[in-house]
């Protein structure tokens, strides 16, 4: 055990070497901007200045649904779901700062309290007064504490591969402790985590990390191809996003105290893939457990971006929840 720990420290320093030699630096706003906006973008300019970029699709005047992306993805993630779900809904999409087209912001407030300022100056600007909230991975969590703050906005939740409520970690830890064997994570998450890692990652050619992460996070899905790597990669190092991402990692974890979920009194889809390498299917049932008014769905081969893997099924499911959701307005 100890010989294969010694190769794999030998192999990530080799690694690292090599990607110093493979620097590549940042890539300019304009051209990365005009490749990823779409007629649809728009852009708000908070109180804060920060720039975010946002869509507004589907059905004007309808229902509205409402999605925020996860760690390290941008709104383009939700484009299958936008498809199908604008067939019925308002779908608003936005990139949180440090991610995609709104990338660094002044005062780099990267921190949840600051994700959650974003999709409140968003839905200010939209004027909207109820509407369904989802959101995948950390913007689970960004939906979730939304919720908490503004219970009387949210009409559904939605949570696929959420990040999980404080009160789980301590159940979580000893399952990422335990013997059991498990998929192995994107190694970007791995190594962020390590300050040492973080002085040197500004000078590293991110391209190999963007495609295992892409990789391990769609489970190997046949949708994982050269252009969503590319949109992972070329998105990372658009001006700014590097420095961002690197802060945002870089912030010290505040404690927090475990939330009262009685608080959710809102209907809750929790979707799931069963695969997921990086928030184990556990937290799906631990959401269910603590979620009154919630209706669970986990889908087998499935990793950690159903959206993208399945959209065709997890969408319909989403429609059959909310078809439930409103029908009862």
């Amino acid at each position: 055990m100890k010989t294969i720990k010694i190769s794999l420290y030998l192999l990530l320093a080799l690694t690292i070497a090599v990607a110093l030699f493979a620097y590549k630096g940042e890539l300019p706003t304009d051209a990365i901007d005009a490749k990823y906006s779409s007629p649809s973008s728009q852009f708000l300019v908070m109180d804060n200045g920060a720039r975010v970029h946002f869509r507004d699709e589907g059905i004007g005047g309808g229902n509205t649904v409402v999605l925020v992306h996860g760690s390290n993805a941008s709104l383009h993630t939700w484009e299958p779901w936008v498809a199908i779900l604008g067939q019925s809904y308002r779908v608003i999409t936005l990139d949180l700062p440090a991610h995609g087209l709104t990338g660094a912001v002044p005062g780099k407030d990267y921190s949840p309290q600051g994700q959650l300022k974003t999709v409140e100056a968003l839905v200010r600007y939209l004027a909207l007064e109820r509407f369904t909230l989802g959101g995948n991975s950390m913007g689970g969590g960004v939906t979730w504490r939304y919720s908490l703050e503004h219970p009387q906005q949210v009409e559904a939740m939605i949570l696929i591969d959420a990040s999980g409520l404080p009160q789980f970690r301590r159940s979580n830890a000893q399952e990422r402790n335990s013997s059991v064997e498990k998929k192995e994570p994107p190694l970007f998450f791995t190594l962020m985590s390590k300050a040492w890692f973080r002085t040197l990652a500004k000078y590293v050619d991110p391209y190999w990390m963007a495609k295992q992460g892409v990789e391990s996070a769609y489970n190997d899905s046949p949708v994982v191809n050269k252009q969503l790597i590319d949109r992972y990669y070329e998105l990372a190092l658009r001006e700014g996003s590097r420095e961002a991402t690197l802060a945002r990692f870089g912030s010290p974890r505040l404690v927090v105290d475990d939330v009262d979920t009685s608080r959710f009194t809102m209907p809750s889809l929790i979707m799931w893939g069963r695969d997921d390498s990086v928030i184990s299917v556990n937290t799906a049932h631990q959401f269910s457990e603590v979620l009154g008014r919630s209706e669970l769905i986990i889908y087998d081969n499935v990793g950690h971006i159903p959206m993208e893997e399945i959209p065709r099924q997890s969408a319909n499911d989403v429609l059959g929840f909310l078809a439930k959701v409103y029908a009862k307005r």
